[in-house]
């Protein structure tokens, strides 16, 4: 039977299991508006600015697994999509992003809220289509969720022109098979060459300093269990980086936490002393590594990771192993247990255990607590405790977000939700609120600065509209704090454009849109006002922290420079040569 494009797209979404969108309408897509109505069985989430919408799906999709999707009309419409379509891009996030486009016989003409959105978002999209045939319109819906959600995942785009979704036809909506046979050169690698992996085993079995270096591809791949099993087998301490938190238990004995520019200094070293580095679905990026030329410099290095692409771009590695890390890491530890799991060096491996737990010691994530003024690592414990570590935990961009990654401990996939790659500010509430709707069983808090809460606020009434009970934590220091902070330390405290003193009274502003507000300004203040917030699961709740406005995120690797360059917590410039275990 012949029907509409717009039918023919519901039709597809529901093939593919989508159950939440999160849009906004407008003209060139209406018609596929009028068909959710019609249809009735797809849940939509109107949200009050279409980047809101993209951020939205892309925490939905990260707090579930699932594929997200947010759908936009053109013009603006598109255009206010990008940054978070560039956002899912570089943390390899999969979102199908569906917007109306002028029909067909406009296209290039700047009609009405036209714009290039194929060409605008090329380099930012997995891949992208412009349907130009009704008959084409279900395999490209099809075929964008398969990309979007296979290999390593990341955002597709669907530019739909009007005329289509007008347009009548009878075509099938494509099996998975047809799909797959439709793209014979897209095959992502899963299994790992069985002689890297072997390569592998033996480095990892005759290593004396090993530490495995995991990042979100392991999130991703929800590879834990094996990562616990390989750590617990050769006594491997284990460090993530931001976007891989999560993947290994942070209160396990093996965990050095998260590594880099704001990573432990038990990471750092234990890096930069390594004998094997064992990447795990990770990619170099320069706020892990540093100066290149001194990132872990006397390690061989192993690199697990699906996309061929990631490996040697930024370090030269070893052993290169394309694959699925769950499936690479299970094969791998087949391979060491055929072997017998013998140490070469057992001693040495004891000894480098024993190292770690004197750097944990020397200098472990601190810092000097207030009876007279709420510190902000003070707030993130609080929630921590509160919620028995259980929460889901999404943040915005800045000091808050390192804050959160720090003092949070995190002990399963998917708990810790932000934006790694393109640090977009604004991300923290809307991807809460899509967190929250994919995973409603789960306490979700949004922990946000004012700076970046101020940047979405407005899908609070979103989140009023739906009834989405999550809890906003402001860290509310009155300034961009991170850039603060480094102008502070690099620029002479020149204060550039930072003051955020005038901002709105938060408390009001939530009870405006219908929220319920509390406000903290002393210590004693702070779980008092965290319980309350937990008690209501019928409505968004902000809470309001007053806290010290020049507290700065600590330890810190300056950009571009070594681990050994470390300003630590206790306000030292650099690393002592006595305390880094020396090699030789």
């Amino acid at each position: 039977m012949a029907r509409k494009g717009a039918d023919i797209v519901i039709e597809t979404l529901k093939e593919e299991g989508v159950e939440y969108i999160f849009g906004h309408p407008g003209g060139a897509i209406m018609e596929v508006y009028d068909a959710l109505y019609r249809d009735g069985t797809i849940k939509h989430i109107l949200t009050r600015h279409e980047q809101g919408a993209g951020h939205m799906a892309e925490g939905y999709a990260k707090a579930t697994g699932k594929v997200g999707v947010a759908m936009s009309t053109s013009g603006p419409g598109a255009t206010n999509l990008v940054t978070a379509i560039a956002d899912a891009y570089m943390d390899s996030v999969p979102v199908v992003f569906i917007t109306g486009q002028v029909p067909t016989h406009l296209i290039g003409n700047d009609a009405f809220q036209e714009v290039d959105i194929v060409g605008i978002t090329r380099p930012i999209t997995k891949h992208n289509f412009l349907v130009k045939r009704i008959e084409d319109l279900p395999l490209i819906i099809r075929q964008a969720f398969y990309i979007a959600r296979t290999g390593r995942p990341g955002p597709v785009l669907v530019d739909i022109p009007k005329d289509i979704t007008q347009k009548l036809s009878d075509v099938k909506i494509p099996s998975l098979d047809e799909v797959k046979s439709s793209l014979p050169g897209y095959k992502p690698h899963t299994e790992g060459n069985s002689q890297q992996i072997k390569r592998a085993a033996k480095l990892i079995m005759s290593a004396k300093r090993p530490v495995l270096y995991v990042g979100g591809g392991a999130v991703q791949s929800e590879a834990q269990d094996e990562l616990i099993e390989l750590a617990e087998l050769m006594n491997i301490p284990v460090t993530t980086t931001n976007m891989g938190k999560g993947a290994f238990p942070e209160l396990h004995p093996l965990a050095l936490h998260m590594l880099g520019m704001h990573g432990t200094y038990y990471a750092n070293m234990a890096v930069y002393n390594c004998d094997l580095l064992i990447a795990v679905g990770a990619r170099f990026d320069d706020r892990v590594t540093g100066k290149i030329e001194e990132f872990a410099p006397q390690a061989s290095i192993i690199h697990i990771d699906i996309d061929p692409a990631s490996i040697s771009k930024n370090i030269v590695v070893d052993v290169p192993i394309v694959g699925d890390v769950k499936v690479v890491l299970r094969k791998l530890i087949q391979e060491i247990k055929r072997e017998g799991a013998k140490l070469v060096f057992p001693e040495e491996r004891h000894n480098w255990i024993r190292q770690i737990e004197k750097w944990k010691k020397l200098h472990p994530l601190t810092y000097r607590n207030s009876e007279k003024v709420i510190k902000p690592q003070y707030v993130i414990e609080e929630i921590w405790k509160a919620t028995k570590g259980d929460a889901i935990i999404a943040t915005g961009v800045g000091q808050h977000q390192m804050w959160a990654a720090m003092f949070y401990k995190y002990s399963y996939p998917r708990q810790f939700i932000n934006s790694g790659g393109l640090g977009t500010m604004g991300f923290g509430l809307p991807a809460g609120i899509g967190a929250k709707i994919g995973r409603p069983e789960k306490e979700v808090f949004v922990i946000d600065g004012d700076g970046s809460f101020m940047m979405t606020m407005q899908e609070l009434i979103t989140a009023v509209q739906y009834k989405v009970p999550v809890k906003i934590a402001i860290i509310n220091n009155g300034y961009l704090g991170m850039v603060r902070q480094w102008q502070e330390l690099f620029y002479e405290k020149r204060y550039s454009e930072v003051d955020l003193s005038v901002q709105p009274d938060f408390v009001k502003l939530a009870e405006a849109c219908g929220a319920i507000g509390f406000r903290a300004e002393k210590p004693n203040q702070v779980r008092e006002i965290i319980e309350e917030a937990m008690k209501i699961q019928d409505k968004p709740v902000l809470l309001d922290f007053h806290v010290d406005r020049e507290e700065n995120v600590l330890p810190m690797v300056p950009a571009g420079k070594s681990y050994r360059e470390m300003i630590l917590e206790d306000g030292k410039k650099s690393v002592d040569a006595d305390t880094m275990y020396l090699v030789g």
